[in-house]
């Protein structure tokens, strides 16, 4: 068990696909542990995404991976492909000396390569990494302030799209409903929401070109979009251009799972799963990667584009049976 007694300075770990849950879920452990009395790195092996910057904090989160800490906490995976480069090389040396600690909610299979790792896993129908700090600090009997109690709401409300899934239970609403006690404001939240979802001319006719790519595959259950990588690198330090797509596609009549699959030059394939069925966890786990029933990821260099759409369609025909 971690002697918390012991703990000077925290490193937080993003995962390299950082969603609104792994931001600010690791803000809210900046706020706690801050309060209590630790310093805290919040590392991220790559850029956060413009579309998150409505979370107030995110500019601290840093690519510089600090010298000294005692504890490294991951925060909202337990997927080694998507820590593959940020656990390499000296970072990797540095952290396998000092505890670890994982909080992450996704029902998938822990591949870290960190033997030594525990795990807050949390009590009841978790959700959300932003609830498991919530408990942790209960836990520990931390004190929660006003901008820890918004940055758990903002992860909730990230995971479960605006508490619109199926998977969104009382206990969700109880945390949130404590957090607001706390002094969160879900109308402060959305308001700086859609102030940075607000999309130039230019970014609206692209959005109409993605939608008119869209391929409907399994008698329209399944969406499908590919984006490449000259549209990557143009487009996405706008807005992410999955999410352009998958925004429309969550309310498309007949739409089962919705997937939008990007390429590198490196030969890497991320893909982005959105679903109104409970499928998405496990067609990502299939590829490496993991998340929610209704939302989820995966990053993956062991298929190429036409292979992995294939197989795409196979497992995704066999999970909808």
């Amino acid at each position: 068990m971690i002697d918390w007694s012991e703990i000077k300075k925290v490193l937080i770990l993003q995962p390299e696909n950082p969603d609104g849950d792994s931001v600010a879920s690791a803000l809210a452990l900046e706020e706690i542990l801050g309060d209590a009395g630790m310093e805290m790195t919040i590392y991220s092996y790559i850029s956060i995404p413009s579309y998150l910057r409505y979370i107030i904090g995110s500019d601290r989160i840093t690519d510089e991976f600090p010298n000294d800490f005692d504890l490294t906490i991951i925060v909202d995976t337990v997927s080694g492909s998507l820590l593959e480069n940020t656990l390499s090389g000296e970072r990797m040396s540095k952290i396998q000396k000092k505890p670890v600690l994982v909080l992450d909610c996704h029902p998938v299979e822990n591949d870290l390569p960190l033997e030594h790792a525990e795990f807050f896993k949390g009590e009841g129908d978790v959700i959300a990494t932003g609830e498991l700090v919530a408990q942790l600090a209960e836990n520990q009997s931390w004190d929660i302030n006003a901008d820890a109690a918004t940055h758990i709401v903002e992860a909730i409300l990230a995971d479960t799209l605006g508490m619109n899934t199926e998977a969104v239970t009382s206990q969700t609403l109880r945390t949130v409903a404590d957090m607001l006690d706390k002094g969160a404001k879900m109308s402060e939240i959305d308001t700086r929401r859609r102030e940075v979802m607000q999309k130039s001319p230019e970014l609206v006719t692209y959005k109409g070109k993605l939608l008119q790519r869209i391929e409907y595959l399994l008698d329209g259950q399944l969406a499908y979009i590919h984006i490449p990588w000259e549209e990557i690198e143009e487009y996405s330090p706008h807005y992410n251009p999955s999410m352009l797509a998958l925004e429309e596609l969550r309310n498309a009549s007949g739409v089962a799972i919705s997937v939008s699959i990007k390429t590198y030059p490196d030969g890497k394939i991320t893909g982005k799963l959105r679903g109104s069925k409970p499928i998405a966890g496990e067609l990502a786990a299939h590829f490496g990667g993991g998340g929610h029933d209704y939302a989820s990821g995966f990053k993956t260099t062991e298929w190429n584009l036409d292979e992995l759409k294939l197989e795409l369609i196979k497992k995704t025909q066999e999970l909808l049976k």
